[in-house]
């Protein structure tokens, strides 16, 4: 298992990257989303990679070490969180990776435990997410090595019509666990700079 921070969005919104950003409590700590988030991953006792396009690597170089970044493939002609995912596959193609997006400043390690001990206890699926009133929460996941090859696969084959995580998940074999209410603020994510001010 390999854990993968994507932060290889655009960002638009925020008009600036999030995975860069810093807010309470770090800005103390001088700790960014990302290292936040990688963190939140690392406890779990898995090495934890971070997912970055190109234009970003220069910046996540100089607060990570390069063998902990992984980059956009540029062979493949999907934008999105796709992007990141597939790209992490190809290069660690016989690992099950657990993905979370970096702007989820909420999440828990409790969440992320109980994420994987659902993988553990009903081994079989080839993805593993929370629902949210019934709706997947595709950004905090598991997707093992046969489900991602089936979906490269697709992809190869113009048989992947859409590339939103959640058209993916429809694809595979997916074990869904329903979010408590009390959970569901873990998986809030920010877009825009009046939403951090909430933090």
């Amino acid at each position: 298992m390999t854990g993968i921070i994507l932060c290889g969005g655009e960002s638009i919104r925020m008009g600036t990257d999030k995975g860069l950003l810093q807010t309470p409590p770090s800005p103390g700590s001088g700790l960014t989303w990302a290292q936040i988030t990688a963190d939140k991953l690392s406890a779990l006792s898995i090495p934890v990679k971070i997912s970055v396009n190109k234009k970003q690597y220069g910046d996540y170089s100089n607060i990570f070490q390069s063998s902990q970044l992984v980059t956009d493939k540029a062979s493949l002609k999907i934008k999105g969180p796709l992007c990141g995912v597939l790209s992490a596959h190809l290069q660690y193609p016989s690992e099950d990776l657990i993905i979370l997006a970096c702007d989820m400043p909420f999440m828990e390690t409790e969440i992320l435990e109980d994420l994987m001990d659902h993988y553990y206890k009903h081994p079989g699926s080839e993805a593993y997410v929370f629902t949210n009133d019934g709706k997947p929460e595709p950004l905090c996941g598991i997707y093992t090595a046969k489900g991602l090859t089936r979906i490269y696969d697709l992809y190869g084959s113009d048989q992947l019509h859409k590339f939103s995580m959640k058209h993916v998940l429809e694809q595979i074999s997916t074990y869904t666990i329903p979010l408590p209410d009390d959970k569901k603020k873990s998986f809030t994510n920010f877009n825009t700079q009046a939403e951090t001010n909430s933090l």
